[in-house]
């Protein structure tokens, strides 16, 4: 059992306090998830392994009551096999591959252009001494300046929420990604937008974005965990005019966002393909 109610983990946080990773943000949500009270190691980029003991180069990891665990994705599996008698992270092998996948949709469609907006206040908002570190690791993984890769960003900035729609279908019907409460899936999906938080200097999303509900519940959980004072806001867009529209207005209607239920409830939908006048109802 975790000592004293508390887990270690080892921070990757910017000179602000702010966690960067979204591993780690995963992971803090993961230990409060199961009731345990976070004991942070801080740090940033440099001095990992020092920190660590040579445990490990990569954050996250854990200690819990002496025990090593290293990898966000091992790390959720840990808690729910150590602890089976608290709140499940992954109540079911098809969770992990959703949300894996899920995951790997977000990173493309969000976190890769939205690192080429953000990634001078990535560099900037670190601690001092991983400015070097941060500048040359990420102008090799781009081959590129990093005044170079924001260039632009306002003209990409307004092309990232339509592509989030998926997102937004799924909340229109459910609570959670987890159904009525959390689970790991809203986690490492939130990490996505602290993650943004912690690098964005100018909004990413509109006011009126239906993923805001979901978001600042998220951000609210366990006595408000994603509410550091060292997050930007990432609410208040200012769309141009020619930008696409951020969302689908009214939301996502007919096809797998109805439910059948009889010729009654599919008659709109069927109108509507066949060029007729919906019928009364």
């Amino acid at each position: 059992m975790a000592k004293d109610n508390k887990i270690t983990i080892y921070d990757l946080a910017l000179a602000s306090g702010a966690t960067i990773s979204p591993f780690v943000w995963a992971t803090k949500y993961a230990i409060a998830h199961k009731g345990f009270e976070l004991d942070i190691v801080p740090g940033g980029f440099s001095g990992i392994p020092e920190r660590t003991g040579g445990v490990t180069e990569r954050l996250p990891a854990i200690v819990d009551d002496g025990k090593w665990v290293l990898d966000s994705w091992l790390i959720a599996e840990y808690l729910d096999e150590t602890y089976p008698d608290r709140p499940t992270l992954i109540p079911h092998p098809s969770v992990k591959a959703l949300t894996q996948g899920m995951e790997a949709w977000l990173w493309s469609a969000a976190i890769s252009p939205w690192m080429t907006c953000f990634i001078k206040q990535y560099r900037d908002r670190s601690l001092p001494v991983d400015h070097d570190y941060v500048t040359t690791s990420r102008e090799r993984m781009f081959g590129r300046k990093i005044e170079d890769i924001i260039v632009g960003r306002e003209d990409r900035l307004p092309l990232v929420p339509p592509t989030l729609q998926l997102m937004r279908n799924v909340l229109a019907e459910n609570k959670w990604f987890g159904g009525d409460t959390p689970n790991y899936a809203d986690y490492r999906l939130l990490a996505v937008f602290l993650f943004t938080a912690s690098v964005a200097d100018t909004p990413v999303l509109t006011e009126d974005d239906p993923l805001r509900d979901w978001i600042d519940r998220g951000f609210d959980l366990y006595g408000g965990l994603g509410r550091h004072p060292g997050l930007s806001p990432i609410f208040g867009l200012q769309l141009r005019e020619g930008d696409p529209e951020p969302f689908v207005k009214g939301g996502a209607k007919g096809g797998l966002a109805s439910r059948n239920t009889g010729p009654q409830s599919t008659a709109a939908e069927t109108a509507r393909l066949k060029g007729e006048t919906a019928p009364a109802n």
